[in-house]
């Protein structure tokens, strides 16, 4: 009963500890590679639909990775798109993991042969291990990163299968706890491919720990370690399900050279190594950089061959050193051998490797200073959750968060994109959009991306919608695999009244993609602007049938039915395009001008003085109530309205004419 209270205790110190470290992340908003995976991810937004939940989109981090996708779609039932129920769930499994790792390095160092060293102080050291861990700066990301829930998700079933097996071997019933073991493996294997090293550790931890050799390990567990085995078998079928390549994003394809990958993986195990130890700078996204040659990465090349010689030698010589080096080595192993395109270094790697340099650390300072080592060990603890706390605050925006990145790596292109799109969707700071976006371009000049965003911002510049469809067709031509590409295109050639051009392309976007809403409803937008009625108004009604909650697709419905007499339909539309979006200023006052139209004046007001609420200076709602000020007789009233289009729009003729009508009329 006292060991329980001691364990309680400690899990809830390690739980109090890391809250106190991530509170200023739970109010972090969606960033980078979040939106598809969360707010944008369709296959989430009904929990009961499990066999879509479980077949997770192509493209996005989930991609392969059922358990994770179906712990977001669990966030979204909760609470929808609020960001804090998917960081409280963060903080959550990295709390549960650190209570895995604690029970971990507890028992093992209770075990015979270590507990002559450790015996009487294994709690307090596992206590200091597991709190150094879990507070650690570098694991941020995986924690304060929403969607990188698919490492610590990973992490904890990883830590869980090790545990479990540890149990089961001091267990008089072992059987229970080998089912929990091959569970949380075969959940680890459904979260991230990482995983499939977990096996192979549970075997060198029974050889280190437990049996003394692999031939005893085998002897006494070949059935346990045959069903682990057989869990490659999901992986391999998640993997096989997206081309072996998650879409081209990793793999042996020949998107990333292997021999620069992986000299480039020198200097990113060198760097992990290094923010082990000292966690500064820490960098948000390292970007697709490859190093050069052997003299770029020379001294890293040094320290990890010399580590790895170093484990070698130790899990002959020092076994329980030796697993240590193991553990950092092997499961940094997939994303070091096999090349990741999209990042060639990433902090969230380390996760589960930093326990073995913390759990070095700390078992050498009390080889070394006994029992005086262990305040200071807490102490550190401590003073890295500060650290923590610090580095949330860098998240607390996106343009934070990629400022300090392009910072930190000004040669990452993508980071400049990236901040250039933060900076866009703040009106005062597109200017500086636009140098972001052209710095990428400098860098990188087949950044496709980049000359899509720099386009779209280019659209909403004045005399510069040819550049911008310049950098859209430069999109298109680099990336025309993309429907989106050809619907953006399409968007700013039909501005430009390029209609012919700009249908072709939102034809070429539907083809490639028949779901496509956004591109259809813009297509039939532009065949209903054109005269083509009927054929704009099919696209708008299958724009609808694939998203019938598409406002826009509604409005535009709602307008070509007024064109054609179908009053009562376009006012259902209209209602609908205002169910769907309560602020859809234009909706409500085209909404109102019916109304009016048909007799309902009372009404038609009300939905006209709505829209002028929702966005007061917009100019045809004005206009239109003083149609419909006119129409009830209320002149004095009508001319007001006109007067403040007139100061909205300066000679509008419309505007100047009606003035001249109610003149006339006095």
């Amino acid at each position: 009963m006292r060991s329980r209270v001691k364990t309680a205790t400690a899990i809830l110190l390690i739980a109090a500890a890391a809250s106190a470290a991530y509170f200023n992340s739970l109010r972090v908003p969606f960033i980078f590679d979040d939106g598809p995976s969360t707010a944008g991810n369709a296959s989430i937004r009904n929990l009961v639909q499990l066999g879509r939940v479980l077949a997770p989109p192509a493209g996005t981090t989930v991609s392969g990775r059922p358990v994770a996708n179906l712990s977001f779609a669990v966030n979204y039932a909760l609470g929808g798109t609020d960001v804090r129920g998917y960081h409280a769930t963060n903080l959550l499994i990295h709390v549960l993991a650190g209570a895995a790792l604690f029970g971990i390095a507890r028992r093992t160092l209770r075990r015979p042969g270590l507990n002559a060293l450790f015996g009487r102080d294994a709690d307090l050291l596992a206590f200091a291990v597991a709190l150094i861990w879990t507070l650690h700066p570098l694991q941020t990301e995986s924690v304060t990163y929403v969607v990188q829930r698919v490492e610590s998700l990973m992490g904890l079933f990883y830590l869980l299968t090790l545990y479990c097996f540890i149990r089961s071997v001091a267990s008089a019933r072992p059987g229970l706890w080998q089912a929990g073991l091959v569970v949380a493996c075969l959940l680890g294997m459904a979260t991230k491919e990482v995983m499939a090293t977990a096996p192979l550790m549970v075997l060198l931890y029974d050889r280190t720990f437990v049996a003394g050799t692999f031939k005893q390990a085998w002897s006494e567990r070949r059935g346990l370690y045959g069903v682990l085995a057989a869990t490659w078998v999901l992986p391999a079928g998640l993997l096989a399900g997206h081309g072996w390549s998650r879409q081209g994003s990793a793999g042996f394809t020949n998107i990333v050279p292997l021999p620069a990958y992986w000299l480039t993986q020198c200097e990113a195990v060198g760097r992990y190594l290094g923010l082990s130890f000292w966690p500064h700078p820490l960098v948000f996204d390292y970007g697709s950089y490859l190093v050069g040659g052997w003299g770029e990465v020379a001294p890293y090349a040094v320290v990890v061959v010399a580590c790895v010689v170093a484990t070698l030698v130790a899990l002959r010589r020092w076994p329980a050193v030796g697993f240590l080096g193991a553990w950092f080595f092997v499961i940094l192993a997939p994303t070091s051998m096999v090349p990741v395109a999209t990042q060639t270094m990433a902090e969230h790697r380390i996760y589960l490797p930093l326990a073995a340099v913390v759990s070095l650390v700390a078992v050498g300072a009390y080889a070394w200073a006994g029992r005086r080592a262990l305040v200071p060990l807490i102490v550190l603890a401590l003073g890295l959750g500060v650290l923590t706390a610090e580095r949330n605050s860098v998240y607390q925006s996106a343009v934070s968060l990629w400022t300090d990145t392009v910072t930190k790596r000004p040669g990452n292109a993508r980071a400049h994109c990236s901040l250039g799109q933060a900076l866009a969707s703040i009106p005062d700071a597109v200017p500086g959009a636009i140098v972001e976006f052209e710095e990428a371009l400098r860098l990188h000049p087949d950044y496709a991306d980049a000359h899509t965003d720099l386009g779209l911002v280019l659209e909403d510049v004045p005399g510069r919608l040819e550049d911008a469809i310049g950098h859209l067709a430069e999109a298109v031509r680099l990336r025309p695999d993309v429907a989106q590409n050809h619907n953006n295109l399409g968007s700013a050639l039909a501005k430009a009244d390029r209609a012919e051009d700009a249908a072709g392309e939102f034809r070429t976007a539907v083809d490639m993609k028949p779901d496509f809403f956004e591109a259809r409803a813009n297509l039939g937008i532009l065949l209903c602007d054109s005269g083509a009625l009927a054929a704009g108004m099919e696209q708008l009604e299958m724009a609808l049938g694939e998203n019938p909650t598409y406002a826009r697709a509604e409005f535009y419905l709602a307008n070509a039915l007024v064109r054609t007499g179908r009053i009562p339909s376009a006012i259902e539309h209209y209602e609908g395009a205002l169910r769907d979006e309560p602020t859809f200023a234009e909706a409500s006052n085209n909404l109102g001008m019916v109304l009016c139209r048909i007799g309902r004046s009372d009404e038609g007001l009300a939905r006209i003085d709505a829209a002028i609420r929702m966005q007061p200076n917009l100019v045809q709602a004005h206009f239109t109530r003083g149609a419909a000020l006119m129409q009830a007789g209320r002149r004095d009233e009508a001319a007001a309205e006109y007067q403040r289009v007139l100061q909205l729009r300066p000679n509008d003729p419309s505007a100047l004419r009606m003035l001249q009508l109610i003149s006339t009329a006095r």
